[in-house]
């Protein structure tokens, strides 16, 4: 028995429980109509096609919205996940499916999982206002209490070590340029050697949201850049390139190791990374007096709150405030 066979038996057996028919003129009737249909019956153990089509829908809503590739991929990785779990149609999934879901991850960070649902609230939330589905589902899970943790940003002394711990020019370059501008990874990753502008030394980056903004490099970060692309004889459009080749972009994953590496070299036993450095940039601004809003366009934050977060100033600096300002 084909699949437009078995819907057929069941919808006509479901019908004569509910009134008296002639089984077989219900059947032929459904036959020719289902005649013009290609009937698939979805198995348990398949990703649901309805849910595989709003998810394509979302995304190419989005991207029309102007997200970033970034974001889009990391949308599409979040709700591959929640489609192979949940094998149901969009309209069909409870918000009690979707709470054991996300309490399956229990191994992770309140963070990664509150990303999760934030996503999934983002596109059952567009599917309800699009009206493909009549209720969101989300709306009732609240997101879980945000981890009150401090940045960790390296002091002065350790960012010393750090930099006389290079043993490359290109080490020393990575290093310069992620601290001087403070940029996301992913902002850094996607420099080229034509984005600098070395009259201004400055950048042009595109940052969260698809959102434009300009970023500084100080005058070491310039020489040591200048001195890493002197030593560079490839032609190679990417300013943070492989050391082997055949040469091309390193990938972030790349830059996060030779981080590593120097954090390695320097003997230091905490996890240093890109991130890391933005940190670092963000804290040690702060702590020497800068605006707290001119840092905020300079992270590219959005919301003030989040960089209010690195503005917690160290115990010289109070005891410095404190000996400064104290009426006597």
């Amino acid at each position: 028995m084909n699949a437009s066979e078995q819907m057929i038996s069941e919808v006509t057996a479901y019908i004569s429980e509910l009134v008296p028919i002639n089984i077989e003129q219900v059947k032929n009737k459904l036959s020719s109509i289902l005649a013009k249909y290609h009937v698939k019956k979805v198995e348990q153990t398949d990703i649901h096609p309805d849910l595989t089509e709003k998810i394509r829908l979302f995304l190419s809503a989005k991207k029309l919205e102007g997200l970033s590739p970034n974001t889009l991929h990391g949308y599409g990785i979040e709700l591959n996940s929640f489609s192979k779990h949940l094998k149901k149609r969009a309209a069909d999934i409870t918000t009690a499916e979707i709470r054991v879901y996300l309490g399956q991850f229990e191994h992770l960070k309140l963070s990664s999982i509150s990303k999760k649902l934030s996503v999934l609230k983002s596109m059952f939330g567009w599917l309800a206002a699009e009206e493909f589905i009549q209720r969101d589902p989300t709306t009732k899970i609240k997101p879980p209490k945000k981890e009150k943790r401090l940045p960790k940003a390296l002091n002065i002394e350790e960012l010393e070590l750090l930099r006389e711990s290079c043993k490359t020019s290109r080490q020393r370059a990575f290093l310069e340029i992620l601290y001087a501008t403070g940029c996301r990874l992913s902002e850094i990753h996607d420099l080229n050697r034509s984005d600098i502008n070395y009259q201004t030394a400055s950048s042009r980056v595109i940052g969260k949201g698809n959102k434009e903004r300009e970023v500084y490099f100080s005058p070491k970060a310039m020489y040591h850049l200048r001195k890493y692309l002197m030593n560079r004889t490839d032609l190679e459009e990417a300013l943070m390139i492989t050391e082997r080749k055949p040469y091309r972009r390193l990938s972030k994953r790349g830059i996060q190791r030779e981080i590593a590496k120097i954090a390695q070299q320097a003997g230091l036993d905490k996890r240093i990374s890109p991130h890391t450095l933005r940190h670092t940039f963000a804290t040690l601004t702060l702590n020497n007096g800068a605006d707290i809003a001119a840092v905020q366009a300079l992270l590219g934050h959005e919301d003030p709150a989040t960089t209010q977060i690195y503005a917690q100033l160290t115990e010289e600096k109070k005891r410095e405030t404190h000996k400064k300002f104290l009426v006597l």
